[in-house]
């Protein structure tokens, strides 16, 4: 008789055991993902700041605030929440490629601020050459992953490999010609980055394909 009345006594906080169970994995179930997408956010600000510092390359304009400015904030920070958002919505690559190409465009104006304000000595061309060519290592290592994605995001990654060892090459030898390769082969990867970005946003506007990105079959 005692066993029995164990037995009624446990039995309700089992059943409530259950029950709360089963709610938290209904709930788990009907949790969507209600965030907006951050990679057009990601996207023009690496692509407008590349436009423009590829067009001072070219040599139409000169080295300003107005390029620093947009590395720090546009192409810098603005890049940053985009990664931090690709975070929560669990996107390794665009979470490492959107911080990573954040903070390369600060620590590039941190390179060129720095020493002006005697922080630092100026990385002489061995220096900035390095910099430029592991820019392009890690850059490689993402474009090997693009395979998996479009056609753009190729062209994209593709383009910035070639650009940074084209700029690391220009800056080793001091060939001025190279550079200004550089800078025509780096406004393209901007523009293709613009694209990707507009791509998405209209798409997701119109509920349909406005500019398409190359799926891969």
């Amino acid at each position: 008789m005692a066993k029995q009345e164990l037995t009624q006594q446990i039995s309700p906080v089992e059943t409530v055991s259950k029950k709360v169970s089963e709610a938290a994995a209904f709930a788990e179930t009907v949790i969507k993902d209600t965030t907006a997408n951050p990679a057009p956010l990601g996207l023009m600000g690496f692509g407008l700041t590349t436009i423009l510092l590829n067009l001072h390359n070219i040599g139409l304009f000169g080295l300003g605030s107005m390029i620093l400015s947009m590395g720090i904030f546009y192409g810098g920070i603005a890049q940053i929440i985009a990664g931090i958002m690709e975070w929560k919505k669990k996107n390794t690559f665009g979470t490492v490629a959107f911080i990573s190409y954040g903070f390369f465009w600060i620590t590039l104006v941190g390179l060129i601020v720095f020493p002006k304000f005697g922080f630092a000595e100026a990385p002489d061309a061995t220096a900035m050459a390095s910099f430029l060519f592991f820019w392009g290592f890690f850059t490689l290592i993402l474009f090997l992953g693009t395979f998996k994605m479009n056609y753009t995001m190729i062209a994209i990654f593709g383009s910035l490999t070639v650009l940074f060892f084209l700029l690391a090459v220009g800056d080793m030898t001091g060939n001025h010609t190279i550079k200004i390769i550089a800078g025509y082969e780096g406004v393209l990867c901007g523009a293709l980055a613009v694209y990707a970005g507009a791509a998405q946003i209209l798409n997701e506007i119109y509920g349909r394909e406005v500019l398409p990105l190359g799926t891969i079959e």
